[in-house]
Parts: C-alpha cells; sequence; structure tokens
C-alpha cells in the first residue's frame, strides 16, 4: 500500500517523508512529553512514591523495542537471516504489536472531537512512514503477509480499546511504556538521514504542526 499512497519520484517521497517526520518530532514534542508528564503529575501524589516512575517506564519501553531492532538487524547481517527473512518478520512482529499499542491507547484516552481527528492524522502518518520503511526492508514479503498484519495490529488495538478497561495507573502506564518506543521510532527511524532529508520540508511539518497544536489549545482550551 505505502508504495501505491507514497509519489514514487525518489524527491517528491523525500519531500514527502520529511513532512511526515516533521509532523512526527512535533507530536513528540506538542503531545507525548506534555502527556507523560501530566499523567506522572496525577499519580505522582496517589499512586507512586517518586516523581520519575512513569518515565522509567518509557525509558523500559525504549530500551526493549531498541533491543528488538538490534537483534532484527544482526539477523540481517546474516546469510541466514536474508535467506529466511529472519529481519522482515521480526520487524514485522515488532510493529505491529506497536500498532495495536498506539491505537489502544488512543481509542483508550480521553481525547475526542477535533483534537482526535487532529492527533490521529498525525499517527496515521507516522504509521503509512514506519510501514513504507519496512517496505523498503522486503518489499515482496511486506506486500504479501506484511501489511495485513500491520492492520490486523491497529484493528485488535482498536478492539482491546473499545472492549478492554484499565485501572487508570495501568493505562498510564501503558502510556508511558509505548510513549517510549514511539521517541525512538520517530527520532531514529522515521527521520530521514541526512542524504535523504529535504529539509524545508521537514521544517514545515514540524512548525506548521506545532503553530496549529498551539493555537487549537488556546481556543478549544485543550
Amino acid at each position: 500500500m505505502t508504495n501505491t499512497i507514497l509519489p514514487r519520484s525518489r524527491m517528491k517521497r523525500n519531500r514527502w517523508l520529511s513532512f511526515s517526520a516533521g509532523v512526527a518530532a512535533s507530536y513528540v514534542f506538542m503531545y507525548i512529553l506534555p502527556a507523560l508528564h501530566e499523567e506522572q503529575a496525577d499519580f505522582g501524589e496517589e499512586a507512586l512514591t517518586m516523581e520519575s516512575e512513569l518515565y522509567v517506564f518509557g525509558l523500559i519501553g525504549m530500551l526493549i523495542f531498541f533491543a528488538i531492532q538490534n537483534a532484527a538487524s544482526y539477523y540481517q547481517r546474516t546469510e541466514e537471516g536474508k535467506k529466511e527473512g529472519t529481519f522482515f518478520w521480526v520487524q514485522l512482529s515488532f510493529f505491529s504489536i506497536y500498532n495495536m499499542l498506539v491505537a489502544y491507547i488512543v481509542i483508550s484516552s480521553e481525547v475526542e472531537g477535533v483534537q482526535a481527528a487532529f492527533y490521529s492524522v498525525a499517527i496515521g502518518m507516522h504509521f503509512v512512514a514506519v510501514a513504507h520503511d519496512l517496505w523498503l526492508k522486503d518489499n515482496q514479503r511486506y506486500n504479501r503477509y506484511g501489511r495485513f498484519v500491520l492492520v490486523l495490529g491497529i484493528i485488535a488495538g482498536w478492539l482491546f480499546g473499545m472492549f478492554l478497561q484499565l485501572t487508570p495507573l495501568a493505562l498510564a502506564i501503558v502510556f508511558a511504556f509505548i510513549s517510549g518506543a514511539m521517541i525512538l521510532n520517530v527520532m531514529r527511524f522515521e527521520v530521514p538521514l541526512a542524504r535523504n532529508t529535504h529539509f524545508p520540508s521537514f521544517a514545515f511539518g514540524s512548525v506548521s504542526y506545532s503553530i496549529v497544536v498551539l493555537l487549537l489549545k488556546f481556543l478549544l482550551e485543550w
């Protein structure tokens, strides 16, 4: 799907991915980090004993998913891994679980209306960019299996969010955990390498999204 959604021209694709990366980077600083701080403040005096427990769960999420990526990269460098597609399957499992957790957090949160739609755009662009990276690694397996597994992950997260109710503290822990993974994905895997980056598009995506978020927060009192 991503190979048909994104522009075929390499320059246009780089611009789109750079713009998407800018939006994602803005989303991290404008929503994820403030929301994580708010969650920590809400539970800091009630259920938690220090001022950084949820941040620890975010760090754990980042470390676990980073370790998975390193394991996948190791198998990619081996002949056996290339032959059997081990790298692809590890990556696919990683991103499927990741999609499920992100979808679950979005559905389970109290974000509604314009705010939900606006944040969903950023998350949707992030999903497309992540899927495109996986397609680049192994387009045949991605077209045959990968895209369906990724979609199933999102659907599973949506269903869990609709019918599985966690306690506020447990939900905050899941949010912190997936926030760490998302920060890793955005800053290490989604932001293009220097040779593939169209900086004006990246800057425009980051600045424009941040300005709109600030205006909406001011006007709608998010």
